[in-house]
């Protein structure tokens, strides 16, 4: 059998799988963008692919936190077309 990876969500606080979550990284250049290999150089945290989990995030700042940055607004519409598209 399989492991597989589970990761916390920065907004919930949930620990789901890895393939649940999506992952934003913070580059040495200090650029933030979603992550949709999951594989990016850099410092990264997760987010639940849900409406809720975003809005709560936003709310919280808890990506911000996360990756110690200022989060840009087209960082966040990036993230809502991606839970969107699924």
């Amino acid at each position: 059998m399989k492991k597989i990876p589970m990761r916390r969500c920065v907004a919930t606080g949930e620990s789901l799988p890895k393939k649940e979550l999506l992952r934003i990284v913070k580059n040495k250049d200090g650029e933030i963008f979603v992550d949709t290999t999951g594989k990016a150089n850099g410092k990264g945290a997760y987010i639940k692919k849900d409406p809720e989990a975003l809005a709560l995030a936003i709310k919280k700042n808890a990506l911000g936190r996360a990756l110690e940055a200022v989060i840009e607004e087209n960082v966040y519409d990036e993230i809502r077309k991606v839970i969107d598209a699924r």
